[in-house]
């Protein structure tokens, strides 16, 4: 007996892990209150990208969490408006003959491409009135749309909604017999792609945080990387759908509408770094020729240095030998000095050398005198 019981209990927790729930009920009842969970799903999901949206905004120093609350309020407005009419213009045969039902959004049918559409475009108006750089301001918004997504998807679980093929993974979705697609017996499980697509965003949000960080973007950028990236969740999500829609060469309309924005952020990308390259290429060409001006510069100004430096030895040589130049030509000019004449004592005059033949004087006697 105490087997019996544990087999039971085993079963009953092997069903609860092997499939996840359908909601008893898409209303959340608060006395006579009663709330929409697919409405409440999305204002928490705007209310957590409100929030992020102004703490980034802050953090960048381009704007405050009010301005986040002024955008957000038209952008949300636009959104909603666009999502509803993509949705009802993409699936126009359900609407054609009940008018009355476009409004009703509580009711599901919000088309994710027509919300960003109108949204982002309403949002880059507001931006720009607060006086933020777009592309800063896109920035700074593509994180929080990724976080608001990934909340708002809940909604399709509470309405039961937009789910996958039939699958046996131990994740699969159950669905009551109430939403039940034809064709397929009670308690079939399907593909959760709301919880795939939620997950998928909230990684994306990480991601797109984290590159903001600590990659070199150029502003603009992190945007395209959002758009590119719910671009590849949503095609491959859409594809696990089975919901009915329009197609197109045997993809979705949604797949074509995805590959588009993927390709779309690609060319934004690559334009945008083709023009930075050839923004450095230009400063680079710049610098070099500023560089070799200068180089040129100095040359000329070493050179003339060196001219000037030799002309002024030569004057200074010329200045020396003019200097001494008109010493000598004052000497060559001035009146030689007479040299004094040298007292020549009278020459003796000579004494007779007495010839020997010449007696001289002879004394009386006949004989020659002689003196003492």
């Amino acid at each position: 007996m105490i087997a019996a019981a544990g087999r039971s209990v085993g079963a009953g927790l092997a069903h609860i892990v092997a499939s996840i729930p359908s909601p008893s009920s898409g209303t959340l009842s608060i006395g006579p209150l009663k709330i929409h969970a697919y409405g409440l799903m999305i204002a928490l999901g705007v209310v957590a990208g409100v929030w992020l949206l102004g703490r980034r905004l802050e953090q960048d120093g381009t704007g405050t969490r009010d301005d986040a609350n002024s955008i957000a309020v038209w952008a949300v407005i636009a959104g909603v408006i666009g999502s509803r009419l993509y949705h009802v213009a993409t699936d126009w045969s359900k609407f054609a003959h009940h008018l009355t039902n476009i409004p009703k959004i509580w009711q599901g049918g919000l088309g994710i491409p027509g919300g960003l559409l109108f949204g982002i475009g309403t949002g880059a108006w507001m931006i720009r009135r607060k006086g933020i750089p777009i592309a800063r301001g896109f920035d700074a918004a593509a994180p929080a749309i990724a976080i608001a997504q990934a909340i708002g998807r809940w909604g399709n679980y509470w309405n039961q909604e937009l789910f996958g093929r039939s699958t046996k993974v131990p994740w699969g979705l159950e669905i009551d017999d109430a939403h039940l697609p034809e064709g397929f017996a009670h308690g079939t499980l399907f593909q959760p792609t709301f919880l795939y697509e939620s997950l998928s965003n909230f990684a994306l949000a990480a991601a797109l945080i984290v590159a903001g960080k600590r990659l070199k973007l150029r502003p603009g950028h992190l945007m395209a990387l959002y758009i590119m990236g719910y671009g590849v969740i949503r095609f491959f999500v859409e594809g696990l759908r089975i919901d009915e829609a329009h197609h197109v060469g045997g993809l979705r309309w949604n797949q074509w509408v995805a590959l588009a924005a993927v390709v779309g952020g690609a060319i934004y990308l690559a334009v945008s770094n083709a023009r930075v390259a050839d923004v450095i290429e230009a400063e680079t060409a710049a610098e070099l020729e500023a560089e070799d001006e200068a180089i040129e510069e100095a040359d000329a100004a070493d050179e003339a240095a060196e001219i000037e430096a030799e002309d002024a030895e030569t004057e200074t040589d010329a200045d020396a030998d003019a200097e001494t130049e008109p010493d000598a030509e004052t000497d060559a000019d001035a009146e030689p000095v007479p040299e004094p004449e040298v007292q020549r004592e009278p020459e003796a005059e000579a004494e007779p050398v007495a010839d020997p033949a010449d007696p001289g004087e002879v004394d009386d006697d006949g004989l020659p005198s002689s003196h003492d």
